[in-house]
C-alpha cells in the first residue's frame, strides 16, 4: 500500500506533464490505449461536450444511471481540491493506489512519448473503469471534442450542451467552426442530443448527424421553456422539472437534456427513480462550484462560470436576490484567453465592488492583467492576492452583505481547500 508521500510524489510527476501544454490530436493517446488493451473498447459510453454545463449535464446523467441500479463511472475536469475527484464509481473516487501503481507501471512510455497530463488521466480513467466492469460510463471531453483525448471512444449517446466563443486559438474563431470541432464526437449511426445552440451551430449540427446518419435531438424540439420550469417530452410520457439541487434556471436544461438523452437511449422512464437521480445529484457525483453556496450568513457564493455565457447564466441567476443585500462583491479571475473585459464590464452593472486575483497557473491571467482589461471596460478593480483570507474577514464580519467568487474551477478549489481549514 503506497503512502501519501508515495502518492504526493506521482501526483507531482502527473502535474509536471502540464508543461507538454495543450497538444490536441489522437495519435499519442491511440498508441497508448492500444498498449493497455484498448480499455475504452471495453466501456458503454454517454460522450458530453459543450462550452457550458457539460459538468452538470453529465453528473445528471451519471446519477439517474445510479439511481436505476447501474454501476456507473464518472470523467470529469477539472477536479475541486484531489485528482482524485476525476474519477469517480457510484460516487467513490479512485484510490491513491490505482492511480501510483498506473503511473509506476506506465512512466517510461509516458516520458518517452511526451504523454500529456490530460492524456495520461483519460487512459487511467478508461483502464479504471474497464478493469471494474462498470455497467456504464459518463465521459466528459476536455476542450473541444473533434481532437480531445477522449473521443477514441464510440458512445451509445454523444451530447453536446452549448457553444460559445472560447479557446478561439485553438477552436476557431465563429461559432460554425467551434461548433463542428464539439461536433466531432458525433459518430456514425450513435444519437446525439443537443441543448441549447443558436441556429448557426444547429445547422452544423444538423449537417454532421446528417452525415453520420445519426439521429439528432434538439432541446428545442423536446423541452417547453416556462419562466421557472421545463416541461419535457419523453418516449411515452411528459415530465415536469421545476427544481433541481443546483441552482439556477439553466440546471432545468441541463437536467432536461440529460433525462431525454437516457430515456430515448436506454428507455428510463421510471418517475422514483428519475425523481431519485435528480434529488441526489451532489450526493452521488461530488459535483461542486455550481452556484454553490458557501455560507449563507453572510452569503457567499462559489460558481464556475470562466466564459461570458457562464457569467451571464450566473447574473441572471444572482439578480433574483441581489436586491436583498447591503452591499454586493465579487472575486474574479479568468484565463488569458478568456474575454475578459467583457466579462467585468458585466459584473461592474451588478456589483458594488470588484476584486480581482489570479488563479496561479501559467493559462490564467494576472492580476495586472485584470486591472488593464478592467480599465479597458471602465471599471475600477481592486487588485486581491490573498483572496483566501478576504473571504475569511468577509464571513466573520457577518454582515447582510453577499460574495460572490467566480472563475476557473482551479481557482475555487485552491480557495474552498484553504477555507475549509478555518471554516
Amino acid at each position: 500500500m503506497k503512502s501519501d508521500n508515495d502518492i504526493n510524489a506521482i501526483l507531482t510527476k502527473l502535474y509536471s506533464m502540464r508543461q507538454f501544454h495543450i497538444k490536441l490530436g489522437l495519435e499519442r493517446i491511440e498508441k497508448f490505449l492500444e498498449a493497455l488493451d484498448n480499455p475504452q473498447k471495453k466501456l458503454k459510453v454517454f460522450h458530453i461536450a459543450g462550452s457550458n454545463g457539460k459538468g452538470s449535464t453529465a453528473s445528471f446523467i451519471a446519477s439517474i444511471l445510479m439511481a436505476a441500479g447501474f454501476k456507473t463511472g464518472l470523467y470529469s475536469s477539472p477536479h475541486f481540491v484531489r485528482f482524485n475527484e476525476r474519477i469517480q464509481i457510484n460516487s467513490n473516487l479512485i484510490e491513491d493506489e490505482f492511480i501510483a501503481e498506473f503511473y509506476n507501471k506506465y512512466e517510461k512510455y509516458i516520458i518517452e512519448n511526451e504523454i500529456t497530463f490530460f492524456e495520461v488521466t483519460t487512459a487511467m480513467a478508461f483502464d479504471y473503469f474497464a478493469r471494474k466492469d462498470i455497467d456504464y460510463a459518463v465521459i466528459e471531453t476536455g476542450l473541444g471534442g473533434r481532437l480531445d483525448a477522449t473521443n477514441l471512444v464510440v458512445p451509445l449517446a454523444s451530447v453536446i450542451t452549448s457553444i460559445s466563443l472560447e479557446h478561439t486559438h485553438i477552436l476557431g474563431e465563429t461559432i460554425e467552426k467551434i461548433a463542428r470541432e464539439k461536433g466531432g464526437i458525433i459518430k456514425q449511426g450513435r444519437p446525439v442530443f443537443i441543448g441549447d445552440v443558436d441556429h448557426a451551430a444547429a445547422e452544423v449540427f444538423g449537417a454532421i448527424a446528417e452525415e453520420k446518419k445519426s439521429s439528432i435531438f434538439f432541446l428545442n424540439n423536446f423541452a417547453e421553456k416556462g419562466k421557472d420550469f421545463v416541461n419535457l417530452s419523453l418516449k411515452n410520457q411528459r415530465f415536469h422539472i421545476y427544481k433541481t439541487p443546483l441552482i439556477g434556471y439553466h440546471q432545468l436544461i441541463n437536467c432536461a437534456l440529460a433525462l431525454k438523452t437516457l430515456n430515448e437511449t436506454l428507455n428510463i422512464n421510471d418517475g422514483l427513480v428519475i425523481d431519485s437521480g435528480i434529488e441526489k445529484v451532489i450526493e452521488n457525483t461530488n459535483i461542486q462550484g455550481r452556484y454553490e453556496i458557501i455560507s449563507e450568513y453572510p452569503k457567499v457564493i462559489f460558481d464556475a462560470a470562466h466564459n461570458p455565457e457562464g457569467i451571464d447564466t450566473f447574473l441572471r441567476e444572482f439578480k433574483n436576490e441581489a436586491d436583498g443585500y447591503e452591499k454586493r462583491s465579487v472575486i474574479f479571475a479568468a484565463m488569458k484567453d478568456k474575454e475578459i473585459s467583457g466579462m467585468i464590464k458585466k459584473l461592474g452593472a451588478i456589483f458594488d465592488t470588484i476584486y480581482v486575483t489570479s488563479v496561479g497557473l501559467e493559462r490564467s491571467a494576472s492580476v495586472e492583467e485584470l486591472i488593464n482589461e478592467a480599465e479597458r471596460a471602465g471599471i475600477n478593480a481592486i487588485p486581491l492576492y490573498e483572496p483566501a483570507k478576504t473571504i475569511k474577514e468577509f464571513i466573520m464580519n457577518k454582515k447582510n452583505e453577499c460574495l460572490a467568487v467566480l472563475g476557473s474551477i482551479y481557482l475555487l478549489g485552491k480557495l474552498k481547500s484553504e477555507i475549509n481549514q478555518f471554516t
